[in-house]
């Protein structure tokens, strides 16, 4: 871990050290980002210079559960002179964040963010995580998981609702053969991932700057831990008062052991990684009009010292368009396919979907399925879709800090395959909702979202749009 810290700070002094040089630029020579002018009325709010923005982090995920901690970006945005100022958010970005969560759940993430580096085709971007997260769900990793939900130890047995799922597994019943004499499976669809990670990428701007190229190099270290004989909720089925036992044998355990996943052991995980990206949002944090489309690949093997084998493969388009009532009302959307070449693929890559622009949470949670727990569907193969009308109801300004309000009801649709081949709106599964959004100084944007399903009723709230 120190070493991948020394790593990053080192990148982070090189790049600090000529963040304000492309005030020097010529504006002729900026001709490839011209598609990527802010409009008239976001350009006169952006905030000039140095700046911060620290606020606690309040976080609640009916997974992780409620979290605390800090989230600080240090922003360089350059002075309206600038030939940059008018075409990207910041010219450069420092973000820090720590935070703690009631499931035990802690992370520690630095990220720097630097678009058009003085001027150039060229931005580069380096990420560092240090996380452990007890709370992971794991439901199965076949399009078996579309099905309704079940015990492990009781497959035969169904429920409708992911309260009566919940509640089935804390009661109590009899163990199996090296288990307790009694357990409760409250723990059966958890584990514990311990994850430090490095990223490193650049990109180029093609032409007109509308298309870029990108690469870069990741580096894992990943350990897990399923919950065995540790103490946890229960249900005596007698007299349904609330009571402790140990925890019967988890679903990813009895997957690993019956040779249907690899990778429960954790390990290092080498990667390269490759993008075709097209860009045409007019203001990426909070964007009014525009269009992003990728290509984006993952490798990973021996050849680059992994312990795993495998490709991943993931396509994705968004799109966005300002409407013409109300001050600021966008209609956003977007639609994603992915793929996981290699037939000893670990499971945990089956978990999210790597994107230049922000890997995405695979399928359910608050970035795709907002009415599904996270990791609720996963397969080998997915496809989701997304659309929210983001209307802005009002702005203010609180001394030298600009505040606006706008809420975002959405729908979310996706499904899981085992092949590729096989995708199709058979099985579609779906939620809807209501958002609220709170923008801070633009660039910064709080997200409140109650996201419902035939299975449940989930509430968010965090930092960033969904897309």
């Amino acid at each position: 871990m120190k070493r991948i810290l020394l790593v990053f700070a080192v990148f982070l002094t090189a790049f600090t050290v000529n963040a304000q040089d492309s005030i020097s630029i010529k504006k002729d020579s900026l001709s490839f980002i011209k598609s990527k002018r802010m409009s008239d009325a976001d350009l006169a709010k952006k905030k000039e210079g140095t700046f911060i923005t620290g606020i606690p982090d309040l976080s609640s995920d009916p997974v992780t559960g409620f979290g605390v901690g800090v989230r600080s970006n240090i922003y360089w945005n350059g002075k309206r002179d600038n030939p940059l100022f008018a075409y990207t958010p910041y010219l450069m970005k420092l973000t820090a964040n720590a935070a703690y969560y009631t499931s035990n759940a802690r992370e520690l993430v630095l990220k720097l963010d630097i678009p058009y580096y003085n001027g150039t085709r060229w931005r580069f971007k380096i990420d560092f995580k240090a996380q452990q997260n007890p709370a992971n769900l794991y439901f199965g990793l076949t399009e078996n998981t579309l099905e309704k939900l079940h015990l492990p130890s009781d497959p035969n047995t169904t429920f409708d609702t992911y309260k009566a799922f919940d509640r089935a597994r804390k009661t109590l019943r009899q163990g199996e053969v090296g288990e307790a004499p009694f357990v409760t499976d409250a723990l059966s669809n958890r584990f514990r991932e311990t994850e430090f990670m490095l990223n490193l990428k650049a990109d180029y701007a093609l032409g007109n700057g509308k298309w870029r190229l990108m690469a870069g190099y990741e580096i894992q270290h990943l350990s897990y831990k399923t919950f065995e004989g540790m103490e946890a909720d229960a249900i005596d089925p007698a007299t349904g008062n609330k009571i402790k036992a140990p925890n019967g044998f988890s679903l990813l355990q009895r997957d690993f052991d019956n040779g249907l996943i690899s990778g429960l052991n954790g390990g290092w995980v080498s990667i390269i990684q490759n993008a075709l990206i097209y860009d045409t949002r007019d203001f990426e944090p909070d964007p009014t009009k525009g269009a992003y489309f990728e290509i984006a690949n993952e490798y990973s093997g021996k050849y680059i010292g992994s312990q795993f084998d495998f490709n991943k493969l993931f396509i994705q388009g968004r799109y966005y368009q300002k409407l013409p009532f109300g001050s600021r009302t966008v209609l956003a959307g977007r639609i994603g396919v992915g793929h996981i070449f290699g037939n000893n693929a670990p499971f945990f890559e089956f978990q999210d979907q790597w994107s230049p622009d922000g890997s995405i949470n695979a399928l359910g949670g608050k970035q795709s399925l907002r009415g599904f727990r996270a990791n609720r569907f996963l397969a080998r193969s997915l496809a989701f879709a997304n659309v929210e009308l983001r209307y802005r109801i009002a702005e203010t300004k609180w001394g030298k800090q600009r505040f606006a309000f706008g809420v975002a009801p959405f729908f979310d649709m996706g499904t899981v395959r085992n092949d590729w081949r096989d995708l199709s709106f058979r099985d579609i599964k779906y939620s809807y909702g209501g958002g609220l959004r709170i923008a801070w100084n633009q660039s910064t944007v709080l997200f409140f979202d109650y996201g419902m399903s035939k299975e449940d009723r989930l509430f968010f709230f965090g930092i960033g749009q969904a897309f």
